[in-house]
């Protein structure tokens, strides 16, 4: 089993955030690739894929949503995934990670967790204080849903 955190990123936050999912899930051969360099070809069953992609224009980039699209129709079957985004902190926001939850479901994948926000000041950042240990604890419980869906 190998996870692939797939990004897109316009200024370095996000890419930061899958960056940190990336290092707390080692022992998987994790690995954060920017969505122009991102394989489909490269996901196996059982694999895990993370996607991430700033709040734009209230939902993910075209390139996150193009990549989503064209995993759609099953190919997802047997992939667990997760999705999140970086975000501003405002009484209303776009919820990009929502939008990519239902069509990595869509696409077949195994939803193993919430969509996840991460929050970044003002639009262009840099993160909030705290954003990546939280990214790194919320991919510690990714492996432990992982772990849990494991045969014994």
């Amino acid at each position: 089993m190998k996870a692939h955190i797939v990004y897109d990123s316009a200024f370095g936050n996000t890419k930061a955030v899958a960056e940190a999912v990336a290092r707390a899930l080692t022992p998987l051969r994790a690995s954060a690739v920017s969505v122009t360099d991102f394989d489909p070809g490269s996901l196996a069953a059982e694999d895990l894929l993370v996607v991430g992609s700033p709040i734009n224009g209230w939902r993910p980039t075209p390139k996150i949503t193009q990549l989503l699209a064209q995993l759609g129709e099953g190919k997802l079957k047997g992939i667990n995934a997760a999705a999140f985004d970086t975000r501003v902190r405002f009484f209303i926001h776009g919820d990009a990670a929502k939008k990519m939850t239902r069509l990595l479901k869509e696409g077949g994948a195994n939803i193993i967790s919430n969509p996840a926000p991460f929050y970044v000041r003002g639009s262009e950042g840099p993160l909030r204080s705290g954003e990546l240990e939280k990214a790194a604890s919320w991919a510690k419980t990714l492996s432990t849903a992982l772990e849990r869906k494991a045969p014994s």
